[in-house]
């Protein structure tokens, strides 16, 4: 593959949108990292996608300690793409990881303890060849561990210099709350929440986790904006050959019933009315929500991600 240049216009067509009450703008749409990016898939693919994203204003990354497959290979990915590409834009790059799930064996390797933060981080920053990440999560929220351990390891990450902001992921409105208290206390705001809010999962909306975002200045981005694929034009007729659905691993074939199936080919019907594919359909959709700051998308293709990146023109 020939040497990269970023293409000169990179900034001119995307919308970027202010993270709560912090000086971080993020891009509307930022690329994710759970598919797609393991060492089971192509890496000259990988490297295409990070790029085509790059050159088209996508500045956010999102990935997290047990991205893959196997663990820890979309990191080892995104380090080599790094490497090979975007080194010279490393300040223009705003790179988030997570760890919070199950990473290596023992009591150690999972859920919300100082010393699996701690080291986790460290593994994370060593396979993507970082000094830093601009943003590090609590991946989810841990019901054993005090709030306060995992709390207080993600002020003591930030003044470590190991990452620049902090975040939370999957959390309950109380422990939200509280994280939010605390962290503020200490001079180390929380910076954003990572949810899901789609068309078919509108559960932080429901339970008042974007509203509380959203008094308490703090920036809001969805995982799973498109329900892994539901949300576009491929499971309008069923369940195609080859989809993720048919593997039936992170989306399985019995989560398409008939009346996801009926609400499906009605937002289908909503988004042919304004002539947009369902999938630009649902990314706008959310990106009109008070308090949504960005949405992740997953791509497997230079083309996919061309679609997604219309949602944020508007």
């Amino acid at each position: 593959m020939e040497e990269y240049k970023a293409d000169e216009k990179r900034y001119e067509q995307m919308q970027y949108a202010r993270c709560g009450r912090s000086g971080i703008l993020l891009p509307k749409v930022s690329l994710g990292f759970w598919h797609n990016f393991g060492a089971v898939d192509d890496y000259s693919r990988c490297r295409q996608i990070a790029r085509y994203a790059f050159d088209h204003g996508v500045t956010h990354f999102d990935l997290a300690n047990n991205y893959g497959p196997p663990y820890g290979s979309a990191e080892q990915t995104l380090g080599r793409i790094i490497d090979d590409d975007l080194r010279p834009y490393r300040d223009e790059l705003f790179i988030a990881t997570k760890a919070g799930y199950d990473m290596w064996p023992g009591p150690y390797g999972n859920w919300g303890s100082r010393k699996y933060l701690t080291a986790s981080l460290d593994q994370s920053l060593s396979r993507m060849r970082l000094d830093y990440v601009d943003l590090f999560y609590s991946h989810r929220y841990d019901p054993e561990t005090p709030l306060e351990e995992t709390l207080q390891a993600l002020v003591d990450i930030v003044r470590s210099g190991k990452a620049l902001y902090v975040g939370i992921s999957r959390w309950p409105l109380e422990a939200t709350r509280f994280a939010f208290r605390y962290l503020r206390e200490r001079d180390v705001p929380c910076l954003i929440y990572q949810g899901r809010i789609n068309l078919l999962d509108r559960a932080p909306i429901e339970e008042g986790i974007l509203d509380l975002c959203r008094q308490e200045g703090v920036g809001f981005i969805s995982f799973s904006p498109l329900a892994q694929g539901l949300l576009t034009d491929r499971y309008l007729h069923g369940i195609p050959d080859g989809s993720r659905m048919s593997k039936g691993k992170f989306l399985r074939p019995e989560m398409l019933t008939d009346d996801v199936l009926a609400r499906i080919r009605t937002y289908n019907a909503q988004a042919e009315a304004e002539g947009r594919p369902l999938s630009e359909y649902a990314l706008s959709w959310i990106l009109r929500q008070p308090g949504v700051t960005s949405v992740l998308v997953g791509a497997s293709s230079t083309e996919q991600l061309q679609k997604n990146l219309h949602a944020a023109s508007e």
